[in-house]
Parts: structure tokens; sequence; C-alpha cells
């Protein structure tokens, strides 16, 4: 009985540590949505994640060409292979960041410019909204998790009290990653609205 008991409190452990593996996961995920949204200054990341058609495949960005940032509000992207530079400047212009990119046959230059107020509160409400999705996610890890220690008591694996016990520490794990997730929420809105 008691072997089985171990192996119960070992698959609470392992449990958790699932959710907290997830939780870290949606943390991960909101930091790349936020470091896409734009601010007022060059930032390489921008323009991380597009696709560029690369002879009929889709190619990231970063895999075809150097990215920097010699000025605070000018990106500078520098292709591998020259004949890229089209498919790179028609990737960025139909990218919803609304830049626009221009080249000297070497260098594809992006200036990043002023944002708007109304621009500003449109992106904050983006940020709002990821941030928003994050803790959804959060919330649905913790109820599966509630839903796991459940099904172990209904069992008879575990008792009520150390499912009670469970729930609490499910709950702090909870509280710290939604914590987190304003604190990034916050810090993005406070880029933003800078002026």
């Amino acid at each position: 009985m008691a072997g089985e008991h171990e192996e119960a409190l070992l698959s609470m452990e392992e449990i958790i540590v699932q959710a907290k593996e997830r939780m870290e996961r949606s943390i991960e995920s909101l930091k790349k949505e936020l470091v896409g949204i734009r601010t007022g200054r060059a930032n390489p990341a921008l323009v991380d994640r597009l696709q560029i058609d690369y002879y009929g495949s889709a190619t990231p960005l970063q895999s075809l060409a150097n990215i920097s940032t010699p000025e605070a509000r000018l990106l500078v992207i520098q292709p591998f292979d020259r004949t890229a530079i089209p498919a790179i400047e028609k990737a960025i212009m139909s990218s919803e960041l609304g830049l626009t990119p221009s080249n000297d046959g070497q260098v594809i230059r992006v200036g990043i410019p002023q944002l708007t107020e109304e621009r500003r509160q449109e992106y904050v409400k983006l940020v709002h909204k990821r941030a928003e999705e994050a803790r959804v996610s959060v919330r649905n890890i913790r109820r599966d998790t509630v839903d796991q220690f459940r099904k172990l008591e209904k069992a008879g694996n575990i008792s009520k009290d150390e499912v009670e016990r469970e729930l609490q520490h499910v709950q702090k794990v909870t509280d710290s990653h939604v914590e987190i997730i304003d604190g990034l929420a916050k810090k993005k809105e406070t880029e933003l609205l800078e002026v």
C-alpha cells in the first residue's frame, strides 16, 4: 500500500511539473508575440517572423540576411544573396507592420516612423488581447491540472486533504504565472505609450 501511495505522490509531482512547463510555454509564446508588436524603436525582432518567398519556398528572414539597427529608428537588412532583395521588400510591405523598405542594391533600409496616437492605442489593445489569451491559456492549464488531481482522488490514490494542499500549490503557481503575464503586458504598454 505504501508503494502505491508513493507512486501517487510522484504522479502528483509530475502533474505539477507538467503544468509549470506548459505555463512557461504560454509565457514564452506571449513574449514572442509582444516582440512582434512594434514600438517607435527599431528592433530586429520586428521582422524576425517574416517568411520570404525564396525560390518558391517560405524561408525565415533571419536565415536569408543579417538584420541590424545602426540607429534607433532604422533597420538595416543585408541579404546573403542580393537576388532576394525584391522578395524581402515584398514580404515587408505585405506584412501588418506598416513599414516601407528601400534598397541601394546591397542592403535594405527600413525607417521606423513615429507611431501616431491612434496607432499606439491600437497596439495597446492588441497587447491586452494577447495578454488575455495567455492568461486564459494558463487558467486552462490550471483547470486541466485540477481535473487530474480530482481523478486521482476519485480513484482513491490520494486523500481529499492531499488534493486540497496540491490545489493550493497549483493556484500559487497559476497566480505567479499570471503576474508575469501582467508584468510583460504592462512593460510593452509602457514602451508603446512612450513618445
